[in-house]
């Protein structure tokens, strides 16, 4: 740790003086210019490099900027310099200006030749409006960019408006048009002359961070490691920052504390050199999160109350939303619950001001648990219940299967075309069979013959295409009805498990307290006998090898020592299941888990390097 406290001493000396001389540069070249669009294009330039270090020569220049277009009529200086000015009040945690010039920078590049600058005016509102949460608004901006980027005939534009869309359904936790808009912008990205390396990195990050919401980590990794060698390359410091807080959350999500705070706290030496505020509070918010798994509670308020201070100031809402949730927690785990209860308070208010439900849900659920520990039942039954409401309405397994079915419909998409563009050269042939056939009529009745024969040959060739689509969508809609039966059948043995465990947990309770002693033995005994019921395991097992045919089959052919146990807790990989809801569903601990897992990978002779998750999809 004290090797890391020295690296973030040291790099931004070398990053300041490196700076320095730019901006020495600029102002040199600033003094010697007269009057005109030179001079207002070297102001925004000094715009850029005081923004975050030096804010009040940040908003001169842009004011300054603002004031010589006008008086030299440079509509586009006098459009990027109000839209500059709505950055800063960004910065500035100002809404009313941010706004105000944000729309002033539309209105001033409306009418004008600038549709490029307007573009950029038009995204920047949108950015703004995601981060303050009004998702709303950031989409009818996000349409207007798009159709401005239409105009302008520009790919990497559009492609930018639909990641943009695809961040704000994320922030919404709308997965279904998240990945909706990231295929297109991958669709569009493929299209782009010349390619961009970049570009297409940004829709793969996008694309492994929904595999991450979905739990499939394993095949997220290998994707966010090759988007991060990109950016390396190219030296982009904002992505490097953002990949590798990706790479840390899905380290987090693999239990790998150790590897996710290795990648948190590169992540954050970036953001440093870079003095993005934002990201430094994000990635102390990760490392506090860290801390907190490890319960290392006075470690994890200190990294967490740092974000939170940032974040009032300069923040995403939904980021702080997710650090007030988080702070409440280590207070909760310091058993200060007063101050959880106040912390999970802001965070449900501020949540519900801008409708993100996800987050919602998690204050109601931390604060429900406080005002029980304080003994306020009335209040943490009706948290309770409230939480409840919004998880049973936000059914996460229903928003994976709409992404399969999604990715589905874009691979079915490109085979139609594909047959398209077999159909078009079918026909093609037609024509030029009928050319040749008038062309050589007189040559006798044998060709013209040969060619009906043709032609009837690809008029049957098109009616088996038409059959084997037909066939296809009837097997593929078969096969999602049996996924959603099993998946369905896997979430109500967790539902019941869980259920019957917090019941047995209350009878031990009151046990404590009573009389009959006997009757409470024989209830804990019977909701022993009923988590260990395997009928239900049996019609789960129907469903699964409806689904997944022959998988037991395999599986004991080709490691004949997997127990039944074992085998259950292999079909719930193949479903792409967390650990925590294996545990749940097979009634024991996270610790169970992991050992499970370890006597598996020795079972399957798996090296530390083999994934247990590819394995066991692979058979």
């Amino acid at each position: 740790m004290k090797k890391f406290i020295l690296i973030l001493s040291f790099i931004p000396l070398l990053i300041v003086a490196q700076q320095n001389k730019k901006i020495d540069s600029l102002l040199n070249i600033y003094n010697r210019l007269t009057n005109g669009i030179d001079k207002v294009n070297t102001m925004e330039n000094l715009f850029h490099h005081y923004k975050y270090s030096d804010k009040p020569k940040a908003l001169h220049y842009a004011n300054e900027a603002v004031t010589l277009s006008k008086q030299i009529k440079y509509t586009k200086g006098e459009g990027l310099g109000y839209t500059n000015l709505g950055y800063f009040y960004r910065l500035e945690k100002q809404p009313d200006s941010a706004r105000h010039y944000f729309n002033k920078a539309m209105m001033t590049l409306k009418d004008s030749e600038n549709k490029r600058s307007l573009w950029h005016a038009t995204h920047e509102f949108s950015v703004y409006e995601t981060i303050q949460g009004n998702f709303k608004k950031a989409l009818e901006l996000a349409d207007k960019a798009e159709n401005i980027a239409k105009e302008l005939k520009n790919g990497s534009l559009i492609m930018e408006n639909a990641r943009r869309k695809a961040t704000i359904y994320l922030d919404q936790g709308d997965y279904k048009m998240a990945i909706t808009e990231t295929l297109r912008a991958s669709k569009i990205s493929d299209t782009l002359t010349p390619y961009d390396p970049e570009k297409k990195a940004m829709v793969l990050a996008y694309l492994a961070r929904i595999d991450i919401l979905r739990g499939n980590y394993a095949d997220a990794l290998k994707p966010l490691n090759d988007v991060l060698t990109i950016y390396t390359d190219a030296g982009n410091k904002h992505w490097q920052a953002t990949i590798l807080m990706e790479i840390g959350n899905l380290y987090w999500y693999m239990d790998e504390l150790d590897k996710a705070l290795i990648n948190y706290q590169k992540s954050l030496e970036i953001s440093y050199e870079m003095n993005r505020v934002p990201f430094i509070s994000m990635n102390l918010s990760n490392i506090g999160l860290i801390h907190l798994g490890n319960k290392n509670y006075d470690l994890a308020l200190k990294n967490l109350l740092e974000s939170e201070r940032l974040d009032s100031t300069r923040g995403s809402t939904n980021n702080r939303i997710i650090g007030l949730n988080n702070i409440a927690t280590a207070y909760f785990g310091k058993k200060n619950y007063a101050q959880a209860i106040q912390y999970h308070s802001k965070a449900i208010a501020l949540a519900d001001s801008i409708k993100s439900v996800d987050i919602l849900r998690d204050g109601y659920n931390g604060r429900s648990k406080a005002y029980e520990k304080t003994g306020n039942y009335i209040k943490a039954l009706e948290d309770q219940r409230l939480f409840q409401k919004i998880n049973d309405s936000v059914f996460n397994t229903t928003k994976a299967k709409q992404i399969d079915e999604l990715k589905t419909q874009y691979e079915t998409e490109k085979k139609e075309q594909q047959i398209v563009l077999q159909e078009n050269e079918i026909e093609i042939l037609e024509k030029e069979a009928k050319i040749s056939n008038l062309q050589k009529i007189l040559l006798g009745g044998g060709l013209t013959l040969a060619l009906v024969v043709i032609s009837f040959g690809f008029y049957g060739y098109r009616q088996k295409i038409k059959r084997n689509k037909v066939e296809k969508e009837k097997l593929d809609a078969e096969l999602a009805f049996k996924k959603k039966e099993l998946t369905t059948h896997a979430l109500h043995l967790a539902k019941k498990n869980e259920v019957l465990e917090n019941l047995k947990q209350q009878v031990k309770a009151l046990k404590t307290s009573g009389k009959e002693t006997k009757g409470y033995q024989l209830l804990i005994k019977t909701i022993n006998f009923d988590q260990q019921d395997d009928k239900n395991w049996e019609n789960f097992t129907q469903y699964f090898e409806q689904v997944h045919k022959n998988f037991s089959k395999n599986v004991k052919n080709k490691y004949p020592e997997v127990t039944k146990n074992e085998l259950r807790f292999m079909a719930l990989l193949k479903m792409n299941m967390s650990s925590k809801e294996i545990a749940t569903i097979l009634n024991i601990s996270t610790d169970g888990v992991k050992k499970a897992r370890q006597r598996l990978r020795k079972k399957m002779d798996l090296t530390p390097q083999d994934s247990l998750e590819h394995a066991v999809l692979a058979i």
